[in-house]
């Protein structure tokens, strides 16, 4: 596994991660009882992204690296997830048959 599919294993791993970190204990400005003038009342009272990305990159980065490590052992290899061999003809396609 290379530097660069290391890094691509790690951003998609992230953004998955931020996309469940991020409604994790939302409190909408309705829920609060504050609503700004001019906002939505669902928007959120107290966002704190800074906190949100750093959770999600502690999470993150164990997940990518077990990921990788996976990958490297060659407990899953790209052959396991040949479909056509799995679900395709099951021998040479002859014209005439």
């Amino acid at each position: 596994m290379s530097i660069t599919a290391a890094l691509v294993v790690l951003a998609i791993t992230w953004f998955m991660v931020l996309f469940l970190v991020l409604p994790v204990r939302m409190k909408s400005q309705q829920e609060a009882g504050d609503v700004v003038p001019g906002t939505h009342a669902g928007a959120p009272a107290d966002f704190r992204l800074g906190k949100r990305l750093k959770i999600t990159t502690l999470i993150a980065v164990p997940v990518a690296g077990l990921i990788c490590a996976v990958i490297i052992s060659g407990v899953i290899t790209i052959s396991d997830f040949d479909l056509l061999e799995r679900f395709g003809p099951k021998g040479p396609i002859v014209e005439g048959q």
